[in-house]
């Protein structure tokens, strides 16, 4: 059964544009093994972190949307958190509502 996801990182600040690439590139790679699909990135850009996390008080942060197993946050979390490149990262579970047929019939 495929699950929708959406996992947003921060990546440290004094990166330049290509490490970001390379970065993005690298989780978005991980995901296409581990079987994800439908993978969607949005980069957020340089912001303001609400709290200094690692003595950092910006970060570029990063927004991937995707399908797939359960199995692949996993390796995904495990890969951010041995990274020094990403100062934080979190995934979530999207609720997808099926849509039944009578909810799509009009109303007599």
């Amino acid at each position: 059964m495929q699950i929708v996801y959406e996992t947003m990182y921060i990546l440290r600040p004094d990166l330049n544009d290509e490490q970001v690439e390379q970065a993005i590139a690298k989780y978005e790679n991980l995901l296409r093994e581990q079987g994800a699909e439908n993978i969607q990135i949005q980069n957020r850009g340089k912001r303001r972190l609400a709290y200094e996390i690692s003595r950092q008080r910006d970060g570029i942060y990063i927004q991937m949307n995707y399908t797939g197993p359960g199995n692949i946050i996993a390796p995904l979390e495990r890969a951010m958190r041995l990274s020094e490149e990403v100062i934080r990262y979190l995934t979530i579970k999207q609720e997808v509502k099926e849509v039944s047929s009578e909810e799509t019939a009009p109303a007599a």
